[in-house]
């Protein structure tokens, strides 16, 4: 009997290199069950078109492997896609791959989801409000919080980097970081570092907000006034925090080493170290979700659609997270 966790991988945007990216999942042997949620007619109209040499099989819970083939789950286009040209059309479409394999999460048939990207504004453009994956799956799951991680292989071993606040102009970031907002943060990573990843007391690296975390109060009394009274109360509770920390060398290995993961106060701070040392491997993890949710951390890549050129490597990646997150979930 096969005990490999199921996980549902969604095709993304239909005119974008997502389609194709899922083609390629048979190259590599990931320790799961791979099933792609997709138009069966557009996979076959790419598969053609950048020469794929695999076969496709329509899913069937059951069914045994075959070698150089890939399992879909058919979820039907309005309209058929054509490479690079976005249609409103197929948004719905878009939309009912995510219901269909969140359904299948919280029914017990897939493990994790992991999801290719999508075109947020061709979705808003069918009159339908949506400001990404994140929001979307929180909105679903009647989730109230969720954070974003972001992670990647390095030279020197995993990177984890949470996010305090995600797409806010830098202005408004100061005022956004409040005891609660802090608190309800690091809660869920701590929750899902030891649910989802099997870390029974995760080490969280935590970032000042200001030059040198303030250096002592000189360049900016956050870390002072904000910060620390809520870390010293958190680890009197058990929670083992590491901060506030400079940011410019919070990224160096040996401080890395003495942590789990990473929280960053603002998406530059954390993002941009990440995505030197990962890039084209990262993904991104949505934290605080029922599900296991994991994602590549680039577009739809429009001009790239249709030539298969593009790198499926973050989709590699996302997959095997997904794999081995609920792998750790399924021994807790």
């Amino acid at each position: 009997m096969d005990r490999r966790p199921v996980l549902a991988v969604t095709s993304g945007e239909p005119a974008g290199i997502g389609p194709e990216l899922c083609l390629r999942l048979i190259e590599e042997d990931f320790p799961a069950r791979v099933v792609v949620l997709a138009d069966r007619d557009l996979l076959a109209a790419r598969a053609a078109a950048i020469g794929w040499r695999g076969a496709l099989r329509d899913y069937a819970p059951a069914a045994p492997d075959e070698a150089s083939t890939l399992e879909v789950l058919h979820c039907p286009l309005a309209v058929p896609a054509v490479p690079g040209r976005l249609d409103p059309a197929n948004a719905a479409a878009v939309l009912a791959l995510l219901d269909r394999a969140l359904a299948g999460c919280r029914a017990g048939e897939f493990a994790a989801m992991v999801t290719a990207p999508v075109h947020k504004g061709v979705i808003n453009a069918a009159g339908t409000p949506f400001s990404g994956h994140t929001e979307y799956l929180a909105e679903r799951t009647g989730s109230p919080r969720v954070v974003m991680m972001l992670a990647g292989d390095t030279a020197h071993g995993p990177l984890r980097v949470a996010l305090a606040t995600t797409h806010l102009p830098l202005r408004q970031v100061p005022d956004a970081i409040t005891p609660a907002l802090l608190e309800e943060t690091l809660r869920i990573v701590h929750a899902d570092m030891r649910a989802k990843y099997g870390v029974a007391a995760p080490r969280i690296l935590v970032a000042g907000l200001n030059p040198h975390a303030g250096e002592d109060g000189y360049l900016g009394r956050e870390e002072i006034d904000v910060m620390a009274p809520l870390l010293d109360r958190l680890r009197g509770e058990g929670m083992r925090l590491v901060g506030p920390l400079p940011a410019d060398t919070m990224f160096t290995p040996p401080v890395l080493a003495e942590g789990d993961c990473v929280l960053a106060m603002y998406h530059d701070q954390g993002l941009t170290a990440l995505k030197y040392a990962t890039f084209g491997r990262g993904i991104n993890v949505t934290l605080g979700l029922p599900v296991i949710r994991t994602s590549v951390d680039h577009g739809t890549a429009l001009a790239l659609a249709g030539r298969g050129t593009a790198d499926p490597g973050s989709l590699f990646e996302a997959v095997r997270e997904a794999a081995r997150m609920a792998a750790c979930r399924a021994v807790a």
